[in-house]
């Protein structure tokens, strides 16, 4: 993946920066700073990048479901923000094609790197911000962030993703990762059920069903959980 010009970046997005700078620092990793002897790179703007997203997302989601209670619009605001669905958005854009690298981060593949792209994306969202507003950081996120209609995937960012819960409790736990695999397949094609297997080492196993494998992995995590947190408590 080789380096191209931040002004390609800049008509992909729809926004011609006015301080050019901004642009610049955004994309600038800090091995490219230090090797360059230069004070400026995204950290600061990664920063603020995350702040200034957080709220703006935060807005989103109370306008679209004024319903709902601060612990729901908080579960979504986070699948939103997760570095899962930014790395997407990031991936989209090709970020790591315009990331200014040290030597070393080139060599070892560093514009393939999500964590390096994901960062890049907090600092663009606070670089638009810094350059143009609130108002210009709200169209990009709108238009690049968040889902053209939330209430089609409402129910997919709203709902408590038991796979991820497992794995901050067996990392609490100091335990190894979860391992999933589907032991049968029943129904027409059209109609199938699948039933999944999650295993956490030694330390218990538990099965969910669902008529996709994501849902049966949800599933099966969610009755693992359940099963070693009473294990805990017994």
């Amino acid at each position: 993946m080789a380096k191209v010009s931040p002004e390609i970046l800049q008509e992909r997005i729809g926004y011609q920066f006015r301080n050019p700078q901004w642009l610049t620092d955004a994309l600038t990793h800090s091995s490219f700073a230090r090797e360059t002897a230069s004070h400026r790179d995204n950290e600061q703007l990664e920063f603020l990048g995350d702040s200034v997203l957080n709220y703006l997302v935060s807005v989103r989601l109370a306008d679209a479901f004024p319903e709902y209670p601060e612990g729901k619009l908080s579960r979504g605001r986070a699948r939103l923000v997760a570095a899962e669905h930014l790395g997407r958005v990031a991936l989209s854009l090709e970020l790591g094609s315009y990331l200014r690298l040290g030597r070393g981060e080139e060599k070892t593949g560093g514009r393939a790197k999500l964590s390096l792209m994901v960062n890049a994306l907090e600092a663009l969202v606070a670089a638009i911000y810094r350059d143009g507003g609130i108002r210009a950081a709200r169209r990009f996120v709108h238009r690049f962030i968040l889902p053209s209609d939330l209430g089609a995937v409402a129910l997919e960012i709203f709902t408590i993703d038991y796979k991820s819960a497992l794995q901050e409790y067996l990392q609490a736990e100091r335990l190894g990762p979860a391992s999933y695999r589907v032991v049968s397949e029943a129904g027409p094609e059209h109609r199938k059920i699948f039933t999944v297997e999650a295993t956490a080492g030694s330390s218990g196993t538990a099965r969910g069903s669902g008529n996709s494998k994501k849902t049966a992995e949800q599933q099966a995590a969610h009755a693992l959980l359940e099963l070693l947190r009473k294990k805990r408590h017994a």
